[in-house]
């Protein structure tokens, strides 16, 4: 992200669509392994995942070379962590982007339990959980796609908040949505899917844009750390509430994380960022 942010100045959110939508996609791609290898040893899966990581690293330290809005700082700073966060604009971004990583991860790593629970109530239910969990993932790549397009033509924040809310009223319907037939199941886990990662990108373009320029790296670094030490905390927390709610209802607490995340991002809407 700090690359992509060294790269472009303007059209920075469509950029980092692109990047994220990349890193769904790999994301998501283990599980369609998963389908393809069934019969291979579960060691396989490691190996070609880690290769492939490797050949990623490879080609962005040959290839890939400082960008021209590059602006390396002089010294380090010990109190750079608190000097982003004390500007208002920035901590709207980076709160916000709290709230779709408490959300985010989880709904990713529940994927394949909540197909599992539906096939457990609806014996009929013959889709097949590795593929279509890669599906579900990876169709949230073509909604950071689409997401950096619109942030061209409307603001990063808005296309931010418009994810998040679509993906924090699948989180209160989720415990309905296991009574549908699996067609409409399906297809309500798709739209999830796609609503849950848009936002993300959008999120890092406007961090990017409201921390002091020298600082982007670091910015970007503590936000991007937070972030995914909020999902550790997101699925021990849905791991021990678990057995105390309904095996359908365990998945309306992901919604703190996007009601959280629209009421932060809201002032920077009125700002147009």
């Amino acid at each position: 992200m700090k690359i992509s942010a060294d790269w472009y100045e303007k059209g920075l959110g469509n950029a980092l669509g692109l990047l994220v939508g990349a890193l769904v996609i790999g994301t998501a791609f283990p599980h369609l392994l998963k389908n393809l290898t069934r019969n291979l040893p579960w060691e396989t899966l490691i190996f070609a995942t880690s290769g492939l990581a490797a050949f990623g690293g490879a080609l962005i330290y040959f290839f890939v070379p400082d960008g021209p809005f590059r602006k390396p700082m002089s010294h380090f700073e010990f109190n750079g962590i608190l000097r982003v966060f004390k500007d208002k604009a920035f901590r709207s971004a980076a709160f916000g982007y709290f709230g779709h990583m408490w959300e985010l991860y989880s709904f990713w790593a529940f994927i394949p339990i909540m197909l599992t629970i539906y096939r457990t109530y609806h014996k009929s239910a013959a889709f097949d959980i590795s593929l279509w969990s890669f599906l579900i993932i990876a169709i949230g790549g073509v909604g950071c796609t689409v997401g950096g397009k619109l942030s061209l033509s409307i603001s990063s924040s808005k296309v931010a908040f418009y994810a998040l809310l679509i993906s924090g009223v699948c989180c209160m319907l989720s415990p309905f949505a296991f009574y549908l037939n699996s067609t409409l199941f399906l297809v309500f886990l798709l739209i999830w899917g796609l609503a849950v990662v848009t936002d993300s990108p959008q999120f890092s373009a406007v961090v990017a844009r409201t921390a002091p320029q020298k600082m982007k790296g670091t910015a970007l670094t503590i936000v991007n750390s937070i972030g995914f030490a909020v999902t550790i905390v997101s699925l021990q927390f849905l791991k021990q509430m678990a057995p105390l709610f309904h095996d359908k209802s365990i998945f309306i607490w992901l919604a703190v994380g996007p009601v959280a995340g629209c009421l932060s991002i809201l002032p920077l809407i009125k700002k147009g960022l």
